[in-house]
């Protein structure tokens, strides 16, 4: 490679870069999903597009891809709050296991009789496309301005980190077994694999995520090198998880949870940074992988792969969700809408390289296969997620946008943070004293800056748009104090009053008194429970914003929640 011929690729690759930037804009104007835009500049990039590029190193796809789901997960650890566990850990595990395992085996199924392979190549197809890429969901989501109950939106955010390992184990272990012919040792290699893969991905993901936590927390560095310390710390658990024969993604994903969730000085700055390292995780995996496809071979597994997609999409998933999903509860609405969600992804191109690396046959036939099948899913599924969302009625009226405000973690107390809200203009804050703030006790205003200067005598004080208001609070306080100081929502196309109901009650209301006054009967075991003791024992105990029961001519509805706790409560009468 000449100097000349470094420098035009070097020139591409920044413009391809560019070009995928620019169109994330379009994309969002007309719902397509970002992921399938990238595939194709790629692929028009690539051997039989308008760049002409030939690529097809599955080794340096494979180490590149690697290095790239290994930055996605983690950043998706880093967003991962712990306070979602509470209604959506266990299904979400769940589905991350039971449900890839279903999803596998029944696609796998499908593979065998299409095409006519072994049942053990059709099982690695299988397990191959069992993951989900959930993650991708909420980007389009985002886009299209949807926000969704905590049950549905937590299932799909937790399983999007911890179901790639099953996906993972599974493809491995049958590479093995194929490798192995007829051996007796398959249940050991299977056994073993499993225990390996998940018992050194968790032990991993726990120590070192907590020795990175501590190194960001104690170590003396330039700000601008915390995000790097992270993200270093991440890869090399990552890496020597691997190493070990664990599973490397579900270690990292672990760490970027613990990292997360841990209170850091520079904890901003490290989210901000993770989050456009990531993107260009995604741009730069997903251009490769359109360069490495070559689309006139597609052809000939074009009508197998609609037929494989069909039955992964519309009869194992669906499937996987109901089984695995059966002990929790799950509304049929939300569990119709997470079926919906199995985007497929990156992941099972990745792992359609694990049969070729091994020196398997029909590798060809595999990769193939895999992408066409993931480019299904994402123009059928990517595009109609924000109609099918809609169309099931499982959209909350939006929130607030998270206010801007300044961040500062006290350094010898690092679960205290000094924040700096600014008040804007037709928020709640506006008017309002300190006195109105919900401050606990280890919360404590510090004053105002008004005009450049500093009030410290708060009590005849009101806030007025533009002052700068100083509080000195615990991290938990921060989502309280966010829907005080956060801008009105201009425009939505589902109202909070059309939603949520005209009128509001008392969670400590009883049941009698509301049926007797609006006219509904109700249950005798059930009269004498407060609003929020009926709307707990309806949901099994883990009620969310936005759960409603229907009462008569009557809707109950979940407005506001604090842990396990209903705060408010509404009522929507139906015409």
């Amino acid at each position: 490679m000449t100097i000349d011929t470094t420098y035009q690729y070097i020139f591409l690759s920044g413009l391809l870069v560019m070009l995928c930037v620019v169109a994330s804009v379009l994309t969002r104007r007309i719902g397509a999903p970002v992921l399938l835009v990238f595939l194709v500049l790629g692929m028009l990039a690539g051997e039989d597009g308008l760049g002409g590029i030939k690529f097809d190193d599955f080794n340096v796809a494979f180490l590149f891809g690697n290095i790239a789901l290994a930055i996605i997960i983690f950043d998706g650890g880093l967003g991962t709050k712990t306070q979602s566990f509470r209604v959506s850990l266990k299904p979400a595990l769940s589905l991350a296991t039971v449900g890839v395992i279903i999803t596998a085996g029944i696609t796998g199924y499908a593979a065998h009789i299409i095409l006519g392979l072994p049942l053990l190549d059709g099982l690695l197809i299988g397990a191959i496309v069992g993951s989900t890429d959930a993650a991708a969901v909420f980007g389009l989501l985002r886009s299209a301005g949807l926000d969704l109950k905590e049950r549905t939106s937590a299932t799909l955010e937790i399983e999007s980190g911890s179901n790639d390992p099953m996906a993972i184990f599974l493809t491995i272990t049958l590479v093995q077994l194929l490798q192995l012919g007829d051996s007796g040792s398959q249940g050991w290699t299977i056994a073993s694999e499993l225990l390996s893969q998940m018992g050194l991905g968790l032990a991993f993901g726990f120590a070192g995520g907590h020795i990175v936590a501590q190194l960001l927390k104690r170590l003396p560095l330039p700000s601008s090198l915390y995000p790097l310390l992270a993200l270093a710390g991440g890869i090399c658990i990552f890496g020597i998880t691997n190493h070990l024969n664990g599973s490397g993604f579900l270690a990292i994903f672990i760490a970027g949870v613990i990292i997360g969730n841990t209170p850091l000085i520079y904890s901003n700055e490290i989210h901000r940074f993770h989050d456009g390292i990531a993107w260009l995780s995604q741009i730069g995996m997903f251009l490769m992988l359109g360069l490495l496809i070559t689309p006139s071979h597609m052809i000939p597994i074009i009508i197998p792969a609609i037929a494989i997609a069909f039955v992964l999409i519309f009869i194992a998933r669906p499937v996987a969700i109901v089984m695995s999903l059966l002990p929790f509860h799950f509304p049929w609405r939300e569990q119709v809408f997470i079926g919906w969600c199995g985007l497929r992804g990156a992941v099972p191109i990745i792992l359609a390289l694990f049969p070729s690396l091994a020196g398997l046959e029909h590798t060809q036939t595999y990769f193939d296969l895999v992408f066409f099948v993931v480019l299904i899913s994402l123009i059928l599924q990517g595009w109609t997620i924000a109609p099918v969302a809609r169309w099931l009625k499982i959209e909350l009226p939006p929130t607030s946008d998270e206010p801007n405000y300044l961040h500062l973690t006290i350094k010898h107390d690092q679960d205290k943070n000094l924040l700096i809200y600014p008040v804007v203009a037709g928020s709640s804050a506006v008017g309002s004293s300190a006195n109105n703030l919900p401050l606990t006790d280890q919360c404590q205003m510090v004053g105002v800056i008004r005009q450049g200067k500093l009030i410290s005598d708060l009590e005849p004080q009101t806030f007025l748009p533009e002052d700068q208001v100083m509080i000195l609070a615990t991290s938990p306080a921060k989502t309280a104090l966010g829907r005080i100081f956060a801008p009105a929502t201009l425009s939505s196309s589902l109202k909070s009053n059309s939603f949520f109901g005209e009128f509001v009650l008392l969670p400590s209301a009883h049941m009698a008194d509301i049926a007797q006054q609006y006219g509904f009967e109700i249950d005798p075991d059930s009269a004498e429970m407060t609003v929020e003791r009926y709307l707990i024992s309806q949901f099994h105990g883990k009620p969310v914003v936005g759960d409603q029961v229907q009462l008569g001519l009557v809707k109950i509805i979940v407005r506001e929640t604090e842990g396990e706790r209903i705060v408010s409560v509404g009522l929507k009468l139906s015409t």
